[in-house]
C-alpha cells in the first residue's frame, strides 16, 4: 500500500501554475495522478502525444478549448479526457486559480515541464515517456 499526502507529493513548476505529483513511474502503478493548479489568466497550449489525460475540475472555472478552438466551460465537477492524443488549450479563467485532479497513462516520470515558450503546442519529450517506461519495467 502507498499513503502521499499534498504536503509530501513533489512539487513542480509546469510552466503556467504547479503540480503536485502523487502517482508517478517510479511507483508502479502505470498510471500518475497529479493535483494540478493552474495560474489565473493562463493560457496553455498543450499537446501530450505519448499520453493520455483526463482530468477533474474540484476549484475555479476556465475552458478546454479542442483543437478546432471550441471552447468548452470548465467548472467544480466537470471532467475531461483527451483520448485521442488532443491538441489542446487550457484557459483559467481571470479571477482564480483553476485546480485539476488528472490522470496520465502511462505515469509520467515526475519532473516534467513543459516549454510554453516555443512554437505551437507544448507536451513532454518522448524521452520522458521513455524514462517513464523504464521505471515501470524496473519493478
Amino acid at each position: 500500500m502507498l499513503l502521499r499526502t499534498i504536503s509530501n507529493a513533489k512539487t513542480v513548476e509546469w510552466g503556467n501554475g504547479r503540480s503536485r505529483r502523487l502517482l508517478v513511474a517510479d511507483d508502479g502503478l502505470g498510471y500518475s495522478i497529479t493535483d494540478t493548479i493552474v495560474r489565473p489568466g493562463s493560457r496553455s497550449q498543450l499537446h501530450y502525444a505519448n499520453h493520455l489525460e483526463s482530468c477533474y475540475c474540484i476549484a475555479g472555472s476556465g475552458w478546454i478549448e479542442d483543437r478546432d478552438g471550441r471552447p468548452h466551460r470548465l467548472v467544480p465537477g466537470t471532467l475531461y479526457a483527451l483520448d485521442n492524443h488532443d491538441p489542446h488549450c487550457l484557459v483559467a479563467g481571470d479571477d482564480e486559480e483553476l485546480r485539476l485532479i488528472c490522470v496520465f497513462s502511462p505515469a509520467l516520470r515526475g519532473d516534467e515541464v513543459h516549454d510554453l515558450d516555443a512554437d505551437g503546442y507544448s507536451s513532454y519529450a518522448p524521452s520522458d515517456h521513455l524514462d517513464a517506461l523504464a521505471g515501470a519495467e524496473r519493478r
